[in-house]
């Protein structure tokens, strides 16, 4: 199984770059390489991640799975538990979080059907925690039969319960799950856009950067107080930019957004093409510096740290979640 697994990456990867086969081939040898160890382990993990005082709270569980609380409604994104994706590629660092520790969720949300986003594995350690499912067009025919309920939302339609408001928005990637299905995968990728009380946080899903498309979405739905940006994989650039923001795309995107906040995802957590553990950040930090944003607009998060943004005024404040140690 593994072996067809990476034959099938390779083969589909091919007819995109020959930079993607060198990425590949690459991301391959680190993988083999981390198979022989176990992720790292996180300290002092958070065993209950509810705040009764958060206006507006997230907790990074890695790669691109975020548990965001929005006063009493809970999302999380791409959820990824497992130790592999793929059957192949294995996890440098656990997840921030025990799947049994999770709240009940309120929506689980799929960018696209890549096999480091949508994970059966891992929606079958949920599901009994899980209301609802939201995946691209396209996205349920890959998905087996849970307890609950799933549901395709097109480009610029909206879930709404309770209050509780997704919309899907334009990504710049691609819909296919093994390469070979890219035929007839055109539609299965998007961001998305969360909205509930009067706070909106935006997820940028996998796209590459676009100079007029995130101000336009941020014309429909500012102010966007939080945006969860990808900024990784950052090499080879050539093959990489054309479905991949790198740290400086990722600020820019923040500045046409007009995002109150931004924190980097899709890093760090699985072997990621070419790049050097920490690149990520450090490009981050010197882009912040060159484009002269604040420094308080970028929160830069440890898998498994859960972070503040807003107080829920009507609720006494409990102070700081965060992990102890680092990575």
């Amino acid at each position: 199984m593994i072996k067809k697994t990476v034959l099938i990456l390779i083969i589909s990867l091919f007819f995109y770059s020959c930079s993607a086969v060198i990425a590949t081939v690459k991301t391959i040898g680190r993988s083999i390489g981390a198979t022989f160890q176990e992720p790292d382990k996180i300290e002092n993990k958070i065993e209950n991640p509810v705040r009764p005082d958060a206006g507006l709270a997230l907790l990074w569980v890695g790669h691109a799975t975020c548990l965001i609380q929005i006063d009493d409604k809970f999302i999380l994104t791409d959820p990824n538990f497992t130790n592999t994706v793929g059957q192949f590629s294995k996890r440098l660092i656990e997840p921030g979080i025990d799947p049994e520790n999770l709240p009940d969720i309120d929506a689980a949300i799929i960018s696209h059907v890549h096999i480091d986003h949508l994970s059966p594995g891992s929606l079958a350690l949920i599901e009994s925690k899980t209301k609802q499912l939201l995946v691209p067009q396209q996205g349920i025919v890959y998905i087996p039969n849970f307890d609950f309920d799933m549901q395709e939302i097109k480009m610029w339609e909206s879930w709404e319960n309770d209050g509780l408001k997704i919309t899907a928005v334009p990504a710049v990637h691609n819909g296919w799950r093994y390469g070979v299905d890219d035929a007839w995968m055109k539609n299965s990728y998007s961001g998305y856009i969360i909205e509930y009380n009067g706070k909106t946080v935006s997820l940028a899903g996998d796209t590459a950067y676009d100079d007029t498309l995130f101000k336009n979405i941020a014309d429909k739905f500012s102010p966007i107080d939080l945006a969860l940006i990808p900024v990784a994989p950052i090499h080879p650039r050539d093959f990489s930019k054309a479905r991949h923001t790198d740290p400086r795309e990722a600020v820019k995107m923040i500045l046409d957004m007009d995002a109150k906040f931004l924190v980097p995802i899709h890093y760090d957590t699985f072997p990621e093409s070419i790049d050097n553990p920490g690149e990520a950040i450090d490009s981050l930090y010197a882009a912040v510096k060159d484009l002269k944003i604040s420094e308080q607009r970028v929160v830069i998060l440890d898998i498994g740290q859960q972070h503040l943004f807003t107080i829920n005024e009507s609720q006494p404040a409990i102070g700081s979640k965060r992990k102890a140690g680092g990575r």
